[in-house]
C-alpha cells in the first residue's frame, strides 16, 4: 500500500524528506532516527547557544518552569489528563528566545562515491546527507557536497532535490585515496565543518581526525545487507537498513522527487471568509499592505496604526471588489489607486478623491491584448505616481500613464530587480530614496536597498551594507537562501533572507541571525515593508501577521473586512 504522509515521529523532518518519496522516508526512518542521534551526541547544531532573548512562543518540550501556568491548573484540578498530556507531549511550554552569532562556515560533506561504498555504504551516505542537510539548515547555513577524486573538483549544493541526483550520478570508477581527501579539504574554507563519508578502509589511512563517518554491511540474507555498522569518532552502532526492494529503487534515483511547495492547511480563506491565495504586498511607503484574492478581482487593504508593544493589534482590512483581475495597486496620501484588467483595456480604480482618466490599451504595453496569467499568481505590482501620471513597472520596463490614457516608455528596470521571476521593489535603484548610489553599488552584481541604505554584493552572500549616514557594515549567510529586504534595527541594517526549500525566514546582521520563527513556513513567501522594519505573512489558513522585522514579534493580526 502506497504512503502518502509522513508519521508523526518524522513531522520534524518534512522539510528535508520533501526530496524523496513518502515511502523512502519511512523506510529511512529508522536509520535516520538513529543516525542523527549519533551525530548529535558529538557535535552540536550550533556552535553557540547564544544570549537570551526573552521568550520566542509555544513549545511542547521544556523544563518544568517553563510550564504554562494554564498546565499547572490542569494538573491540580484534572491531575491524569495532566499526566495523558505529558506522556503524549502535549503540554504547553514557555519557548525562549537567543540572539545566535552568526554562522560564518558551511557543512561540506566529502563523499567517497568508489566501488567500495557501493550499496549499503550509499545508503548510509544519502541517510547521512539528509542529516547534515537539516542541521546546516538548523545553523543558518547551507550543505556543499564534494565527490572524492572527482577530477573537476565540482561541488554540488542546492536544494536537496537538486543535489541528491547530482550525487548519486557522480560514481567514480576507482576508490579515493588520502591525497584525494587532502585536496578536497585544502579547498574548503577555514570557517567550513568537514565531514567524511567513507568506507573503514580508507579511513584507516588517514591521519586522525574528527566528523569521520564509516560504514559496511552487516547481517547478510538472500535479500542482501540487512543492517550496516556505522563508526563516528570512536563509537560504533549497528543500524537498520531499508528492505531490499525499496533500497534499490532509491539507489537507481527512483525514490527522489522534486519538492513541491505545498500550502500549510489547505487552501486558505481570506481575511472576509472568501478564498484567497494570501500573496501579501507592500507596494508603497505607506503602512497598507494589500492582498489580491484568488480570483484576481477582489483586492483587500488593511491599513496598519501605530503598534501597541502590550497588545497584538486586530485589523480589519478593507474589500474592494473590481470588474476585472487586479494587476497593480498603491496607496499614495489618502488615494488608493488600482489597475485592473478588462475588455483588453488596462482600467484605474481609485478609493478616496477621485481620479479621472488613465484608461489606456494593452497593446500600447507591447503584450498584445492579454496580459500573462503568472503575473496574476504573484503579488500586486505597484502603481505610483510621477507627478500627474501614473508608473507601472512591466514586462522589464517602466511605462509612464498619463491622464488621457496615453503609454509612454520610461525606461528598462533596473538590473537586480528585472533578472527576477517578478518584479522586486527592493532591486529597483530608481526607487532608492537615499539616491545618489554609492560608487561600488553601481558595478555591483547585487543590489538592494530598504529606506535610505543601499547593500551590494558580488555573489548574493556576501553584503556590504551602507546606512544613510554613511556608516557601512559586512553582512554575510551561507544558506541557501534569497534575501527579500533590507531593514533596520537600531540603525544597523540587517537582510531578512527566506530559505529555498521550507520558508524559514531569518534576520542577519553584522553580528547576529535571529530566526523569525513566527513569519517561517508559510506557502509562499512574506512581504517586507520598502522603508519600514514590518514584515506580513500568512502563518495558517486565513490569518495574516504583520510585525516586528527585526525582533519577529507579532504587531497586528489581519483576519477580517468591512
Amino acid at each position: 500500500m502506497k504512503t502518502t504522509r509522513l508519521p508523526a515521529a518524522l513531522a520534524p523532518w518534512a522539510g528535508t524528506l520533501s526530496a524523496i518519496t513518502p515511502e523512502l522516508a519511512v523506510a529511512f526512518g529508522p536509520l535516520l532516527h538513529r543516525l542523527d542521534a549519533l551525530v548529535g551526541e558529538r557535535e552540536p547544531v550550533a556552535d553557540l547557544v547564544g544570549d537570551p532573548d526573552g521568550l520566542g512562543g509555544l513549545a511542547r518540550s521544556g523544563r518544568p518552569d517553563q510550564l504554562l501556568a494554564s498546565e499547572w491548573l490542569l494538573a491540580e484540578e484534572y491531575p491524569e489528563e495532566f499526566l495523558r498530556r505529558l506522556v503524549d507531549g502535549e503540554l504547553l511550554h514557555l519557548a525562549p528566545e537567543f540572539r545566535t552569532p552568526a554562522v560564518r562556515g558551511r557543512i561540506a560533506a566529502l563523499v567517497d562515491t568508489g566501488p567500495t561504498q557501493a550499496g549499503a555504504g550509499r545508503l548510509v551516505q544519502l541517510a547521512a546527507l539528509l542529516v547534515l542537510h537539516r542541521r546546516a539548515a538548523a545553523r543558518g547555513t547551507e550543505l556543499v557536497v564534494l565527490v572524492l577524486g572527482d577530477p573537476h573538483g565540482r561541488r554540488l549544493t542546492g536544494d536537496l532535490a537538486e543535489l541528491l541526483p547530482a550525487w548519486l550520478a557522480a560514481r567514480r570508477p576507482a576508490d579515493p585515496t588520502p591525497s584525494d581527501v587532502q585536496q578536497a579539504l585544502d579547498g574548503l574554507d577555514a570557517a567550513d565543518q568537514a565531514w567524511l563519508l567513507t568506507s573503514p578502509r580508507l579511513a584507516e589511512r588517514l591521519p586522525a581526525r574528527s566528523r569521520v563517518l564509516t560504514s559496511e554491511p552487516t547481517r547478510w540474507s538472500a535479500d542482501g545487507a540487512g543492517h550496516a555498522v556505522v563508526r563516528l569518532d570512536g563509537a560504533t552502532a549497528e543500524l537498520p537498513l531499508p528492505a531490499s526492494g525499496i533500497a534499490v529503487r532509491a539507489l537507481r534515483g527512483a525514490e527522489f522527487r522534486r519538492a513541491e511547495r505545498v500550502p500549510v492547511g489547505g487552501p486558505a480563506a481570506d481575511p472576509g471568509g472568501a478564498a484567497v491565495r494570501a500573496l501579501p504586498a507592500f507596494t508603497t511607503d505607506a503602512r497598507t499592505l494589500l492582498v489580491r484574492s484568488a480570483q484576481g478581482t477582489t483586492l483587500f487593504a488593511a491599513n496598519l496604526p501605530h503598534p501597541d508593544p502590550r497588545v497584538i493589534t486586530a485589523v480589519r482590512a478593507r474589500r474592494h471588489d473590481l470588474p476585472g483581475p487586479v494587476l497593480a495597486a498603491g496607496r499614495t496620501g489618502r488615494r488608493l489607486i488600482a489597475l485592473y484588467v478588462r475588455d483588453g483595456k488596462l482600467v484605474p480604480y481609485v478609493s478616496g478623491r477621485p481620479l479621472g482618466g488613465y484608461t489606456c490599451d494593452l497593446a500600447a504595453f507591447g503584450i498584445g491584448d492579454a496580459l500573462p496569467q503568472e503575473l496574476f499568481a504573484r503579488p500586486v505590482l505597484p502603481v505610483l505616481r510621477g507627478g500627474r501620471d501614473l508608473l507601472l513597472p512591466l514586462v522589464g520596463r517602466w511605462w509612464r500613464i498619463a491622464p488621457d490614457g496615453s503609454v509612454a516608455d520610461d525606461g528598462p528596470l533596473g538590473r537586480g530587480a528585472q533578472d527576477r521571476q517578478h518584479f522586486d521593489r527592493f532591486r529597483e535603484p530608481r526607487l532608492f530614496a537615499g539616491r545618489p548610489l554609492h560608487e561600488p553599488a553601481r558595478e555591483a552584481r547585487h543590489f538592494l536597498h530598504g529606506g535610505d541604505s543601499q547593500a551590494w554584493s558580488a555573489d548574493g552572500r556576501t553584503w556590504t551594507a551602507r546606512t544613510g549616514e554613511g556608516k557601512e557594515s559586512r553582512i554575510s549567510f551561507r544558506e541557501n537562501a534569497d534575501v527579500i529586504g533590507l531593514v533596520h534595527d537600531e540603525r544597523a541594517p540587517a537582510l531578512i533572507t527566506v530559505s529555498r526549500s521550507g520558508f524559514l525566514v531569518r534576520s542577519v546582521r553584522a553580528d547576529g541571525v535571529r530566526t523569525l520563527t513566527r513569519f517561517s513556513g508559510g506557502s509562499v513567501p512574506p512581504a517586507v515593508h520598502p522603508s519600514l522594519p514590518l514584515i506580513a505573512a500568512e502563518t495558517r489558513q486565513g490569518r495574516i501577521v504583520v510585525g516586528d522585522a527585526n525582533t519577529g514579534r507579532i504587531q497586528f493580526q489581519i483576519g477580517g473586512a468591512e
